[in-house]
This record gives C-alpha cells, sequence and structure tokens, in this order.
C-alpha cells in the first residue's frame, strides 16, 4: 500500500469562496481536502468480506498519519479562520468562562482542603485551611507542566492525613502515573508509579495504598488493546517493582476492570471485577486477619454490585440484582453472599443513587432525569424529604461519619451549581458558594416535553431557550444526546452553552435508551441488538423540534461526544437530509473494529462485538458509520472532532470515518475534521483548549447554517 499524501501549495490555500449579499444565505467556500490513500486490506467475517482502505490510519506512531493529521487540520483551519465573528465568540466566551468556581470543602487529617478555579486557569488549584484563618495553595497543576496539559487525578490521603497520594495524566492519556506526597511539607517522598490506569487509589491505614493497572501493551500504549486488570498493593518505602499483586491477571477469567476499596473503618477490602461495563462480581477480604483468603460474595457479570458503608461487620451494599432501579440492602460479613442479603432501602420506581455522611444515608432518586432526595438512619428509618433549591440536579451528600455537616451542588441548564451546606440534625441548608457570572438566567427558560419514539416509546426532553422566542422554524437548534453505558443525562449548566443561548440558540436534550434514567431496563432497550432504539429516539427528538416549530432542517445540528459520538454518526447516516449540520466527538464510529483498540473489549454489553456471531456482525455493519457512508449522498456540515491522544476512543475512528466522508460527500457543504494535539478523551482538558473548541464548533455550526453575522446582532 502507497501511503502517500497528495497536496499542493494550492491546495492548502483557500481554493475560492464566494458570499451572496444576502444575510440569509452563504454559497459555500469550495474545499479541496487532503488526498488519502487507499489501501487494499479485506477482512472477512463469517461469508462476508469487508474492504478497509484506510487501515493505515490506525497506526498512531506512523510519520504518514501524522503528516495527514497536519495536513487535515490545515484545511478545517483555513475553514474556520473565514468565519467573520469566530473571534466575537472567542471573547464572549472567555468573558463568561472568567468567573471564581469553588468546590465543597473536605476534612483530611486536620486539615481542611478545597477545589478552586480564578476563572480561566487551565486546571483546577487545590487550597489548603490553614488554622490561622488563612488559605494556602496546596497543589497547583497548572505548574505540572506548559499549557495546562498535564491535569491531576485522583487525591487520596492516608488515615492520618499526613501523606497524599495523587495521579497525574499528561496529554490527557488514561495511562496515569502517581506521585507520593508528604501533606505538611510537600515533599516528594518516593519514586513515582508508573502505568497506572483506571484505577482508584485507596489507602490501607498509613501502610500504602491499593491501585489498578494493566500490563504495558505491546505496541502504541495509545491504542494497543488491554485485556487484564489486575490490583496492587503499594507499601510505602518500596520500589513499584516489588508491590504485591491482590488480584487479577488470570487467563482463566478475564476482569478488563478491576477495582479495590478499604472501607473507611480499614477492617475491610473490598474488590470489583468486571468483563464489561455492566455487571461485576465482588470479593471481601479481612485486613485485621494476617493473609485472610479473598471471600467471593457476587459470582458472575449479570448484576452490579459495591459496598457504599459499613458499620463493624455489617455491610451496605447497593446492587440492581432483582432490581432494576437499585436498592440498597444488608449483609454480615462473615457470611457475605447473596442469599443473606437483607433489603434496607427496597427499589421504587424511580432510580435510586445513594451516598452515605455524617451519618446518614442520602437516597437520590431520578423522577424523569430530575433529583430528589431523601434521607435515612443507620437503621434505615425515613428522616425527611430533603428539601431542594429548585427542578434539577443535585450532587454530593457524601462525607465521613464522623463530619457535623455535608455539602451538595444543585445545578440545572440555566443555573450554574451553586454549593450548599446541609446541616443533616436540622435538615436546613444554606449556601456555601454561588458562582457571580455574567448571563442572567432569568432571561432563559427550560421545559421538559414527551415525545414519541418510532415504536411507541415515549421519550423525556429538555428544551432551554430564551424566553419569547418565536416557534418559526429558523431557531438554530443543538440537538445533544449520549444513549447508552446505563449514562444519565440530567439537567447541569455548561458555561460553553451560554454563548449559544445567547445567539437566541435552542439546547434540547432528550434522555435516550441506552441511558439510565429508568434503569437497567431502559438502559437494556439500547444495547446491542436493541441498539437501533437509540437512533430512533433521537431521531423522533429532532423531528419534534421541527414539527413543534423550534426549529427545521437547515436550523438544525446534531452533537455527541463518545459513543454520543457514535449516535450522531449513524443518525447523519441513516437521516442526513434531518440536520444541516453534525458535530462527531470522539466517537466510536468503526463498529467492527473497536474492541480490538485499549478497553474496547469492555464495551461488549452495550454493543456486542463483530465476532460475536453473523447477525451480530450484520447487525453492527448495518449501522457502523465508518461502514455506511455512501457515494452520491449529500451529507450536513460535518466537523468532526477527537484528539491525538485519546487511549479510550481512539481517533482512528474520526479519521477513517472522515476519510470515508471526505471521499463520498455529494453535497457542497464542509465535511471537515478538527483533532486536537496533546490532549486525549476529555477528561483534564485545559480550559484554553476548551474555549477554543467550543468556539470553533459554534461558529462552524451557524457559519454553515447562513449566518453570515452573528444572530443577535441588529
Amino acid at each position: 500500500m502507497t501511503k502517500k499524501i497528495v497536496l499542493s501549495l494550492f491546495t492548502l490555500a483557500l481554493i475560492t469562496a464566494c458570499k451572496t449579499e444576502t444575510k440569509d444565505e452563504i454559497t459555500t467556500m469550495k474545499i479541496i481536502y487532503p488526498e488519502t490513500s487507499k489501501g487494499a486490506i479485506v477482512d472477512t467475517y463469517f461469508d462476508t468480506k469487508v474492504n478497509d482502505p484506510y487501515r493505515w490510519l490506525e497506526d498512531d506512531r506512523s510519520p504518514e498519519t501524522e503528516a495527514w493529521v497536519t495536513e487535515q487540520n490545515k484545511v478545517t483551519y483555513a475553514h474556520l479562520n473565514e468565519i467573520p465573528y469566530r473571534k466575537t465568540l472567542n471573547d464572549r466566551l472567555s468573558k463568561l468562562w472568567n468567573y471564581e468556581k469553588i468546590g465543597a470543602p473536605f476534612k483530611e487529617g486536620s486539615h481542611e482542603y478545597y477545589y478552586k478555579n480564578d476563572g480561566l486557569q487551565n486546571q483546577y488549584v487545590i487550597y489548603k485551611k490553614n488554622s490561622d484563618g488563612t488559605d494556602e495553595v496546596f497543589l497547583d497543576p497548572n505548574t505540572f507542566s506548559k499549557g495546562g496539559t498535564t491535569s491531576l487525578g485522583n487525591l487520596s490521603f492516608s488515615k492520618d492525613g499526613k501523606i497524599l497520594a495523587y495521579s497525574i495524566s499528561e496529554g490527557g492519556s488514561d495511562w496515569r502515573k502517581v506521585i507520593v506526597m508528604d501533606a505538611e511539607t510537600k515533599e516528594i517522598k518516593e519514586d513515582t508509579l508508573i502505568d497506572v490506569k483506571f484505577s482508584g487509589l485507596s489507602w490501607k491505614g498509613n501502610e500504602g495504598f491499593y491501585y489498578s493497572s494493566y500490563d504495558k501493551p505491546k505496541g502504541s500504549e495509545l491504542s494497543a488493546k488491554t485485556d487484564q486488570h489486575k490490583l496492587y498493593f503499594h507499601k510505602l518505602g518500596t520500589k513499584q517493582a516489588e508491590d504485591k499483586l491482590i488480584f487479577g491477571g488470570t487467563e482463566e477469567q478475564k476482569r478488563r476492570y478491576v477495582g479495590g476499596n478499604v472501607t473507611e473503618d480499614n477492617k475491610y477490602l473490598l474488590i470489583t471485577g468486571a468483563e464489561s461495563t455492566s455487571g461485576n462480581d465482588m470479593f471481601i477480604q479481612d485486613l485485621t486477619v494476617p493473609n485472610a483468603p479473598l471471600v467471593c460474595m457476587v459470582k458472575g457479570f449479570e448484576s452490579d454490585a459495591y459496598v457504599i458503608e459499613s458499620v463493624g461487620d455489617k455491610l451496605f451494599i447497593v446492587t440492581n440484582l432483582n432490581a432494576p432501579n437499585q436498592k440498597v440492602v444488608t449483609v454480615n460479613a462473615k457470611k457475605p453472599t447473596v442469599e443473606n442479603w437483607v433489603d434496607f432501602i427496597p427499589e421504587t420506581e424511580n432510580v435510586l443513587s445513594p451516598s452515605t455522611g455524617a451519618g446518614y444515608f442520602f437516597a437520590e432518586y431520578m423522577k424523569d432525569a430530575v433529583s430528589q432526595i431523601k434521607q435515612y438512619d443507620y437503621n434505615g428509618n425515613f428522616v425527611r424529604d430533603v428539601k431542594l433549591p429548585g427542578v434539577g440536579s443535585v450532587g454530593g451528600f457524601g462525607g465521613k461519619k464522623e463530619a457535623k455537616e455535608v455539602y451538595f451542588s444543585f445545578t440545572n441548564y440555566t443555573n450554574p451549581s451553586t454549593i450548599y451546606k446541609f446541616a443533616p440534625k436540622e435538615g436546613s441548608s444554606e449556601v456555601y458558594s454561588k458562582p457571580e457570572i455574567d448571563f442572567n438566567s432569568d432571561d432563559y427558560v427550560s421545559k421538559q416535553v414527551f415525545y414519541t419514539s418510532k415504536d411507541g416509546t415515549k421519550v423525556p426532553m429538555i428544551i432551554t431557550h430564551k424566553k419569547g422566542i418565536e416557534l418559526n422554524g429558523k431557531n438554530p437548534t443543538i440537538l445533544y444526546g449520549y444513549g447508552g453505558f446505563n449514562i444519565s443525562l440530567t439537567p447541569s449548566f455548561k458555561i460553553a452553552n451560554t454563548i449559544w443561548l445567547e445567539q437566541g440558540g435552542v439546547y434540547a436534550v432528550p434522555n435516550l435508551r441506552g441511558g439510565g434514567e429508568y434503569g437497567k431496563e431502559w438502559h437494556d432497550a439500547g444495547t446491542q441488538m436493541k441498539k437501533q432504539n437509540v437512533f430512533d429516539d433521537f431521531i423522533a427528538a429532532a423531528e419534534y423540534l421541527q414539527n413543534e416549530k423550534y426549529t427545521s432542517p437547515d436550523y438544525m445540528a446534531i452533537l455527541g461526544r463518545s459513543n454520543g459520538g457514535l449516535l450522531v454518526g449513524a443518525t447523519m447516516t441513516q437521516r442526513p437530509d434531518l440536520m444541516k449540520v453534525a458535530l462527531p466527538g470522539v466517537g466510536v464510529l468503526d463498529m467492527l473494529r473497536y474492541h480490538t483498540f485499549t478497553s474496547g473489549a469492555g464495551w461488549a454489553y452495550d454493543y456486542g462485538t463483530s465476532e460475536q456471531s453473523k447477525e451480530m456482525f450484520d447487525y453492527l455493519k448495518g449501522y457502523s458509520p465508518v461502514h455506511t457512508v455512501k457515494s452520491g449522498t449529500k451529507y450536513p456540515a460535518t466537523m468532526v472532532h477527537t484528539a491525538d491522544h485519546d487511549d479510550r476512543v481512539v481517533p482512528a475512528h474520526s479519521f477513517k470515518f472522515i476519510a470515508e466522508l471526505q471521499d463520498k460527500q455529494a453535497g457542497d457543504l464542509p465535511v471537515l475534521i478538527r483533532i486536537e494535539t496533546n490532549a486525549g478523551h476529555g477528561a483534564g482538558k485545559p480550559v484554553a483548549m476548551q474555549i477554543s473548541e467550543y468556539v470553533d464548533l459554534f461558529a462552524f455550526t451557524l457559519y454553515n447554517m447562513g449566518f453570515d453575522k452573528l444572530p443577535n446582532e441588529k
């Protein structure tokens, strides 16, 4: 195969640009894309041969791929640089983003700590409260690297609060390093641990901590498959090579995700293992008995379970075993198997997500994706319904048993997250931290509607916009979705969306099947051979917005990331007539090969795999975005966005998809890819990168909807 990029200087320049004189119409600039060479690779699945001409783009270490990325970005930014109001949007979003953000305090040892961002700092800074009433910078991730591309991950203190272990991510990678530091002197105590991935950090007293990782893969660490997760114990003062393997690493039973957690009283180690992102087994070890065996509590991967709390030998377990909406059960640690479980907080018609703090349980329920909180004592007695500030999403209500109060956050699509301090004995709350932002929430409205999907299923959706907009079908609209992995999209404020709303834009979020808004059954209804339900729900949401005159195909954009990137890719290839703009981000787009990269095999519960059966292969191929791009089709203006260090959903998905689109696009609208460098799947992305990305997405969207100036300009 010849991996040659053909690109003249003439191609790299703008070829021609013609703009009409009317404000409602812009003739699209003619773009010549970099030539992407095609290979002759053919795979056979059962009795079907499948061409994979862009397989070479999977090699993230090759100079050919690097050159291709460079040339694609040149063409993309040439288009973006033509948008006259891109700088205006950047200036406005930077101003909106520039407000102080403070997290809830948490106590470790004799000190309190909290996270804070002054406004435009790339990473949050951790502060320590001193006994004299002053605050000092404790740990500043902005000093870790130039441009803030190295971010802080987990933060975990020893039992006495004197030693800190924290993980860092470089360039957005899921591979982490762990650093051990004296919390008083800030002196680094020992060698840095490396090659840690998908891991918590849980201390065993002051002796050391448990962490999880994979063996270093052969080939590229950004794309090679990682298949056997392992739990280790690191004893302070020893080399990482001496760390003891506690669990995992056997071929007889693969566990792609393994986690270990020590109870607050340091009495028990709890271990969960899973082969996929749903379902886990669970083990317990008595840490008070030398060389105590691991005892299996739950066998198999048919349900989810984890220990949320313990009091002596009494364990409190959250599970969806025989309870699709989850419940809390109790069991004696000496006889921890399923047949001994007793209901503590029974299942209800709404999905339960509990937390504990200050000696109480706080049961958060989702009712149509909106939070409700009920408080219980440790005997299971109902204490009260916790009064919330409004209709929206709640986070927090967690802390140590001995705490006197707990903190919670409240947000929705129009109100930034406010932190409240809650007194659990009295049931009273007060504002702890409320951000001051240059955005008047009272000028906007969020409304929940229920629409009907293709098979008759009722699906909720929240629509947010300026008050008083005219339903004339001409409002620029972003339809955002996810629909997978039991993840729930609850109302939350995103500062980036404010500039969209200020421009008269509509922002709509449906709660698609595949998510967790209505429990395991809702999740399962959007998995494997039922995955098309998710796309149908999304399409029906778009049709609802258009039928109700919020918007029309010329003013509709669809947006999603990761599994949501798959959602956008599948929707735009199935119904390219439905939208003017498509924005698939860090998407899973090659459904025949996703499981061959990094941790992708663990997503099989949701997707199935092309090797599973001929029926599953045919189904996946039938909607896989890379494989369903058709010549002669007019696709919407598309800006695929990804990052070169994304080692969760490797960028090859996006590379292959855009290569297919550029080769087969029959319409005049641009199909481009924006590839962030030195960034990953999203976590820890510097603020400057986030602002730049959102500005480009919104500018591209408005420009390709035909706006030659911003909609709110007179």
